[in-house]
């Protein structure tokens, strides 16, 4: 008998078991709330705000990915066995997995803590700095904030090009660079437009928009993805959309 599973799907399953963290009760709503010196609060623990399965699904209706012949043909032949997230990669920027995260925000730092894909974190500098000159690329490159009333405008250069972007897999080169938009429109709603231009991808910029809902009473969970880590070696064929947790990533043969 042919079954459907994977890592990220078998993890999901027994998160919700556990908690039921992926399924909040529904919450009153109400104003974005704001701190002691008037700025609009973001924090909290949300759930979605940024692609999973597919990253198309946040373009304006009518509007296909822009992209260049190469970066389609490594699309087309991505398969899901090789997605990084599932062997316990981090996700990088913008995807999210299925999973609650938090946002803290003090008057210098703002830091995205993530329960997946690896417990790890984001942090964004909002104290006025720039970009360094000499960034080594990594998973969540270098990020730093300004408000634009009550908008966080996040700027993050410095990737490397190892994440997707998505479960369907695109691809994206360490020239890219990335400007998010995080708007708390109400008590529940966090709204981000995000901004991708990477020239040795896409032939030009696009934005995507994506929408996170509040997890109250919720609380982040340890997460170590590579504890048992057996599904890996069965995952089979191309890539798919949407993905976790909507489809499952791949077959697990008998």
């Amino acid at each position: 008998m042919t079954r459907f599973a994977g890592v990220a799907s078998a993890l999901f399953a027994l998160t919700l078991a556990l908690s039921a963290q992926v399924t909040p009760s529904p919450q009153p709503d109400g104003p974005a709330p704001r701190g002691a010196d008037g700025r609009i609060d973001l924090s909290g623990i949300w759930l979605d705000g940024g692609p999973i399965g597919n990253i198309a699904d946040g373009l304006p209706r009518g509007e296909s990915m822009p992209l260049l012949p190469a970066a389609k043909a490594i699309l087309d032949a991505r398969l899901s066995k090789d997605d990084p997230q599932a062997s316990c990669l981090p996700s990088g920027v913008p995807r999210i997995a299925p999973y609650p995260w938090r946002i803290v925000q003090t008057p210098t730092h703002i830091f995205l803590l993530f329960e997946a894909n690896i417990h790890s974190y984001r942090q964004i500098f909002v104290d006025g700095r720039g970009h360094p000159t000499d960034l080594d690329p990594t998973w969540y490159g270098h990020s730093i904030g300004r408000w634009e009333s009550d908008t966080l405008v996040v700027d993050t250069v410095g990737f490397n090009d190892r994440f997707w972007f998505d479960f369907k897999g695109h691809p994206h080169t360490e020239q890219l660079h990335i400007i998010e938009r995080y708007t708390r429109t109400s008590l529940n709603t966090l709204v981000n437009q995000i901004t991708i231009d990477d020239p040795g991808a896409y032939s030009r910029p696009f934005t995507v928009t994506f929408t996170a809902t509040r997890a109250a009473g919720m609380e982040l969970m340890e997460y170590i993805c590579s504890e048992n880590n057996q599904d890996v070696q069965h995952l089979q064929g191309p890539t798919g959309a949407p993905g976790d947790p909507a489809r499952p990533l791949g077959v697990l043969s008998k």
